[in-house]
């Protein structure tokens, strides 16, 4: 049995706990067993344990990624249960740990964002390269977009692989339960329904997708709506620009819903419209789980799910003229939509469901404890 800790900082459910527990789901449990060190306190604690992982609450970490503090409090933790491999989301300080003690490191990298030029170029260019690929004897990236941030930084190509994220299949509910739900949402039938559940920062993209709303109306377009569904911290800006743009009537800010998988299936179409961080978006995968059709930015991992004019739409970040023109344009071509929805579905079960995302990280598990500096097993 091979002894795994995973180290996240996390104090609440974010992409990086997301996608430790959908590892969980499908992770070989003959030849593995999940531990996970979290900040005292963190929101992951239930799911992980219901997930069935062996959790361990740590003093200090919360939502940091070093301090020697947490260092410390780390080597004794590694040191009392002995893991066989260390597996750290961010936590700088989790490597250090592992690696003071000598036990192998698997590093992933969760976002992808414009490399800075003070770590584009030396010197952080050179110090960026010695901190990961020290502390690290493997990196897993996220997507292609997030290999291409490390790289920019001058990390080697050789000690990357690209781990594309995977989902459990999102449960499809029935034609009563849809017609309930968008019943509850004051939908009127025959709408064309988009969505987008994210968190509501400014790099998520809402205010451009409010826009884009504004521009359909002012083409005398009606029979559409926007969910947006999530909290952040840049609700009150969206919220606002909702009503200074005249949208009220075609857009819903939905807050934090639970029930997302039945959100998801009276949906038409899934938006995303970031322009920072965006990696494998978890949302658009369970989305295509479903066969809905996406309207995504060119941002970050987003073209390596939506193969544009295929599985969906792809339009210039920031650019809410080509984000109205493409919801325009499948408003008006329901056979499009269906044959995009079955090709995001096909794209799905290829390449994207928990099964083989746990395979391909246990892969790199595998060629970490081998030795192999390529992490291939």
């Amino acid at each position: 049995m091979i002894r795994v800790l995973n180290i996240i900082s996390d104090t609440n459910i974010g992409g990086a706990g997301r996608v430790i527990l959908n590892y969980l789901s499908y992770a070989d449990r003959s030849q593995y067993e999940t531990m996970v060190a979290i900040p005292r306190g963190s929101m992951l604690k239930e799911p992980l344990e219901q997930a069935g992982a062996q959790v361990y609450e740590v003093d200090g970490m919360a939502d940091r990624s070093y301090h020697r503090d947490d260092v410390k409090v780390l080597k004794e933790l590694i040191r009392r249960i002995k893991p066989d491999l260390v597996h750290t989301h961010g936590a700088l300080s989790g490597r250090i740990a592992a690696k003071g003690l000598h036990v192998p490191v698997v590093y992933s990298r969760h976002s992808a964002f414009p490399v800075p030029a003070k770590i584009k170029y030396p010197p952080g260019r050179w110090v960026n390269k010695l901190v990961n690929e020290h502390f690290a004897d493997h990196i897993i990236a996220v997507s292609p977009a997030t290999r291409d941030n490390l790289t920019e930084g001058g990390i080697s190509p050789k000690k990357i692989t690209v781990v594309m994220n995977g989902v459990a299949p999102v449960e499809e509910t029935g034609p009563e339960d849809r017609a309930k739900l968008r019943q509850a949402l004051s939908i009127p039938p025959d709408t064309v329904v988009f969505g987008i559940l994210a968190r509501i920062e400014d790099y998520k993209g809402h205010l451009y997708l409010v826009h884009a709303a504004k521009l359909l109306k002012e083409q005398g377009r009606s029979g559409f709506r926007v969910l947006i569904a999530g909290t952040g911290s840049f609700e009150e800006d969206v919220a606002r620009a909702v009503v200074e743009m005249g949208v009220e009537d075609v857009v819903q800010m939905l807050g934090f819903r639970a029930d997302v998988a039945a959100l998801l299936n009276i949906l038409d179409v899934q938006l995303n419209a970031s322009y920072g961080t965006e990696a494998t978006s978890l949302a658009l995968l369970e989305g295509m789980s479903l066969g809905l059709p996406t309207i995504a930015s060119d941002y970050g991992g987003n073209p390596w799910l939506v193969t544009d004019g295929e599985n969906g739409l792809l339009f210039p970040s920031r650019d809410s003229q080509s984000m109205a023109k493409a919801m325009a344009y499948l408003m008006d071509r329901p056979e499009e939509r269906r044959e995009m929805g079955r090709q995001a579905r096909e794209r799905f079960q290829t390449s994207f469901t928990g099964q083989v995302f746990a395979k391909n990280i246990e892969n790199v598990y595998q060629g970490v404890l081998k030795g192999d500096p390529h992490g291939r097993k």
